[in-house]
């Protein structure tokens, strides 16, 4: 049976504080959690659902045998999650200073495993019979993992839903060339080319188009190539503009921040749902809304993504409880 979801992307372990608004070297206890975008995109989807599955790589270590025992635990596939000998699984710190600051330290050196997809490993059959494939800007940042991603998207050739999250993270491109946007946008424009819906924040689709304006850069999208262009405007909520010409703009839902990460994973797995299940456009963003909003009350990511009730009490109720 053909995969509800397949992502393929980033894995790793997040250690964050117990405590908030404690810098690092003050900290003095942390929680283990299963990490990395799209990773927590298809454990998102899973919690609503869907069957799921990743494409991605971990350390040959402890820390990647927790990975494999954490996706089994959340229902998610993990049979193309595979070691890479001699690379440590990554890990990434962060500090919880609500609402609004939570810096991000990551450790992925010397490379991280994720990036050593190879397109030779691809069951690309499987990759082109999911109804929804999602890849990551991430992705695109280095070797093999950039022709591998290129290759699964050209493959798949738009069968079903094709997602590409622009998910820009200049600090993971090893190259310091690739941190300037003009660089690394061939690449994007060519992920761009293959994909059916772009999702991404402000910061992203000015790397991906060239255009900060949301409905100048929705439009830039929608030109490279999609059918569907979501774009985060953060707490001025989210505009989602269709080929056909159907808008919505969707405010955020009142709610008290704790962490702030992982929200856009939540959003992505909803969005995932909404799309299968054949919502109108508003239906799908305001739910996928109230899942981001949903985990940015809460600290952790993976272990935080909602079930389908609470995000429809959330909705229901207008903000969350």
């Amino acid at each position: 049976m053909a995969y509800d979801l397949i992502t393929m992307g980033r894995i790793g372990v997040d250690l964050y504080p117990l405590q908030t608004g404690v810098p690092l070297p003050q900290v003095t206890s942390f929680g283990k959690f299963l990490g990395g975008s799209a990773t927590n995109v298809a454990v998102a989807a899973a919690r609503l659902g869907r069957h799921t599955a990743v494409i991605t790589r971990t350390g040959d270590d402890p820390f990647g045998t927790y990975l494999h025992e954490a996706l089994k635990g959340f229902g998610v596939d993990d049979r193309w999650v595979t070691p890479v000998p001699g690379l440590p699984t990554p890990v990434t710190f962060c500090e919880v200073f609500p609402p609004d600051d939570f810096p991000l330290y990551f450790y992925r050196q010397p490379k991280a495993p994720d990036l050593e997809i190879d397109a030779h490993e691809l069951d690309l059959d499987a990759i082109r019979d999911a109804r929804v494939f999602w890849v990551t800007g991430t992705g695109l940042s280095e070797e093999p993992s950039r022709t591998a991603t290129l290759a699964a998207l050209a493959h798949r050739a738009k069968s079903g839903t094709t997602v590409f999250d622009l998910d820009w993270r200049p600090i993971l491109w090893k190259d310091t060339a690739w941190t300037d946007p003009d660089a690394a946008r061939p690449f994007y424009e060519e992920a761009l080319r293959h994909t059916t819906v772009a999702v991404g924040n402000l910061d992203e689709v000015e790397v991906a188009t060239g255009v900060r304006e949301p409905h100048a850069a929705a439009r830039a999208l929608l030109d490279a190539g999609v059918e569907l262009a979501v774009v985060k405007q953060g707490p001025k909520g989210v505009l989602a503009v269709n080929r056909d010409g159907v808008t919505a703009e969707v405010p955020p839902l009142p709610v008290n921040v704790l962490n702030g990460l992982g929200a856009g994973d939540a959003f992505g797995g909803s969005l995932v749902h909404g799309l299968l299940a054949g919502w109108d456009l508003e239906k799908t963003m305001r739910h996928a809304n109230a899942a981001g909003a949903i985990v940015a009350s809460r600290l952790e990511c993976s272990s935080a993504m909602p079930a389908p009730d609470e995000i429809e009490a959330a909705v229901t109720a207008g903000a969350v409880q």
